[in-house]
């Protein structure tokens, strides 16, 4: 009788494995390896650069704060309170999109929103993937198409405030309707309806890449800019007509101490008369500019606030480069 165990040669001992198991075995991991290389290129990490553009008060800061989750830009029913370029990064596994708000595209009249153009038009040209946000009732006309059909990215066209549809369909603009996009999506920033849907469609779209910013990083933003705006918004809340628009706001200092947030800024105005009407009545509604904003600056950094503010007159600084250089406007 053979007692040898199959598969090895007359002088071998069985101190290991038969060789026709070891060719099963090595045939089996091929396959394991292959099937497991395809899973592994299917999870690629995508990453990449989604800017939102459109005209004033459409809704892209509102979709910045609810795609990031955190109210990083100043979304409010006045227009073109958005002047800097603004990124928002979301993370996950196998992604990281970087979106960025942009202030929205008009014909400037003066320097600062010569300025404010200037950083809307860079976003057609660094970016991996374009929405063009516009609201419903749509415009008639689209002379910014121009603009968006240099950008040599794929284009999605968002229409926002969809919620305010008695129906479902809704005939789209003829201009925009010839307009070659990638993807049409009906959303409303503002409840978060279809805006799951969208990111979906942007993570698919995004290149595979590395990712450009440590997977805890939020915004691109220091902390001086997040209470600087965090006061800017209250002022455009609070007051009417040209005011907010000729405020701008410095964080003086920021200090972290261990229990509490000690921070100083300054709100700038062009007028005398503007400084009397931020400051109010006995202080009144600089008092009430300081309380709300430190609300906001609390709930964001997640710690007590020490909140001290003041006002000063920068005539004219709107309209002369020299002082908006001087603010940070570069």
């Amino acid at each position: 009788m053979n007692l040898r165990p199959s598969g090895y040669e007359p002088d071998e001992l069985p101190t290991a494995l038969p060789r026709d198991v070891y060719a099963k075995l090595r045939k089996n991991f091929r396959i394991f390896a292959s099937s497991t290389s395809l899973q592994l290129k299917e999870k690629a990490f995508r990453s990449g650069f989604v800017n939102i553009i459109g005209r004033p008060n459409v809704g892209k800061s509102t979709l910045l704060n609810r795609l990031v989750g955190e109210e990083l830009a100043i979304a409010t029913p006045k227009a073109q309170t958005t002047r800097d370029r603004i990124l928002g990064i979301v993370n996950g596994d196998d992604f990281q999109v970087v979106f960025s708000d942009t202030p929205g595209l008009i014909d400037p009249s003066y320097a600062l929103q010569e300025w404010m153009m200037k950083e809307a038009k860079s976003a057609l040209e660094d970016a991996d993937l374009l929405l063009f946000m516009i609201p419903y009732p749509f415009p008639s006309k689209y002379p910014e198409l121009e603009l968006i059909k240099k950008a040599k990215c794929p284009k999605y066209l968002v229409l926002n405030k969809m919620d305010l549809l008695m129906k479902d369909e809704v005939e789209i603009p003829k201009q925009l309707e010839e307009f070659s996009w990638d993807h049409v999506i009906r959303i409303s920033a503002l409840k978060g309806s279809g805006t799951k849907k969208l990111m979906q469609k942007i993570i698919k779209a995004l290149p595979e890449h590395p990712a450009y910013y440590d997977q805890d990083q939020l915004t691109d933003k220091n902390e001086r800019f997040i209470v600087s705006e965090s006061i800017r918004k209250q002022v455009f809340e609070l007051f009417k007509q040209e005011v907010p628009y000729a405020v701008q706001v410095e964080t003086e200092y920021f200090h972290d101490d261990p229990d509490i947030l000690r921070i100083g800024a300054v709100i700038i105005v062009e007028r005398d008369t503007q400084k009397g009407i931020i400051i109010g009545k006995k202080g009144s509604m600089l008092k009430e500019i300081g309380i709300r904003a430190r609300k906001d600056i609390e709930k964001f950094f997640g710690k007590k606030v020490f909140l001290e503010t003041h006002v000063k007159v920068e005539k004219d600084w709107r309209k002369k480069e020299s002082s908006m250089k001087k603010l940070g406007f570069k």
